[in-house]
């Protein structure tokens, strides 16, 4: 009986897996409907002063070029998937904390930071460990806003357009032209687009 209990056992933890896999997905496409280019140069640019700019830590501004620098060293797409939503989820409260209660785009930020707490908690239902460890320095540093880091002013606009081209890159079915690094049981998202940004933003 012990023989046929345990792959009944590996079958129910494969629909778990899958279930949630599922559910990252659906968060990711949740995420793409509210940052579309529209919503990022409405909330994250017309509702602030010409010029405005958050403080975040160095860290923090996770570019595409990142990404692929850190993919060209084998660092795991965990880890950079990880790093993406550390990373995201301390600049979205940083926008949020600047932002009084009837400002108009605190219920946006606040969604934001929402769906990003949703997708934390998808993320540790089947991604135990295996982080690589230059990146979980990286992220304990910006979760703890380590005093030694260096500060940077960016425009909100810009730090979540970031955001979108990283989350391309990480979550898009469209695997990167010349990468060597496919994802093994992680999901691509096909609800992601190919093209995060509007022509203008290039």
């Amino acid at each position: 009986m012990q023989w046929g209990y345990a792959p009944f056992l590996y079958f129910v933890a494969v629909l778990g897996l899958e279930a949630a896999m599922q559910k990252e997905c659906r968060i990711i496409e949740a995420l793409q409907n509210k940052l579309t280019y529209r919503q990022r140069l409405q909330y994250m640019k017309h509702y602030f002063p010409i010029n405005y700019t958050v403080n975040v830590q160095f860290e923090e501004v996770l570019k595409a070029a990142n990404i692929t620098r850190l993919r060209d060293q084998n660092v795991s797409e965990l880890s950079l998937r990880y790093l993406w939503l550390s990373v995201n989820s301390q600049v979205l409260l940083k926008i949020w904390a600047v932002l009084l209660e009837r400002h108009p785009s605190w219920e946006y930020t606040q969604d934001l930071c929402h769906l990003f707490e949703q997708l934390a908690e998808e993320y540790e239902n089947y991604n135990q460990g295996n982080v690589d460890a230059n990146v979980q320095g990286v992220v304990e540093q910006v979760l703890t806003g380590d005093a030694g880091s260096s500060q940077k002013a960016v425009p909100p606009k810009a730090l979540l357009d970031n955001c979108v081209k990283v989350m391309w890159l990480l979550y898009s079915e469209s695997w990167p032209r010349g990468s060597q690094h496919p994802t093994k049981h992680l999901p691509r998202c096909p609800a992601v687009g190919a093209l995060p940004c509007s022509p203008r933003e290039e």
